[in-house]
């Protein structure tokens, strides 16, 4: 499924399942406690802290899915074409970045 696709996707949802979108400030507090549900996952399992029991059965894809899922509310919500712009910040990048990586002595 492509990101327009996706964003369609979530809006069908809220409409028949969600009543509405939660307010923009309220996904934007959803989307912090996603986030941070994600970080505490890879701060545990990749990192140096150690992973405590109760988290070992959490779903890395689930919440990072959690986070997208918010995204797409907020684009969806605030008029945001996400394919169109995720297609134009790549672009931006590729133009911006092509050798700047390359040339970093700290990622060789």
């Amino acid at each position: 499924m492509d990101v327009q696709n996706a964003q369609k996707a979530v809006d069908d949802w809220i409409k028949n399942h969600g009543v509405r979108y939660f307010n923009e400030l309220t996904n934007m507090a959803q989307l912090t406690e996603e986030v941070g549900e994600v970080a505490r996952i890879i701060a545990r399992r990749y990192g140096e802290q150690s992973e405590k029991e109760s988290d070992k059965a959490k779903d890395l894809g689930e919440e990072l899915a959690d986070v997208l899922f918010v995204v797409f509310c907020l684009a969806n919500q605030t008029g945001i074409d996400l394919q169109q712009a995720f297609d134009r910040k790549l672009d931006i990048k590729t133009k911006r970045d092509h050798n700047r990586h390359h040339n970093n002595e700290k990622l060789k």
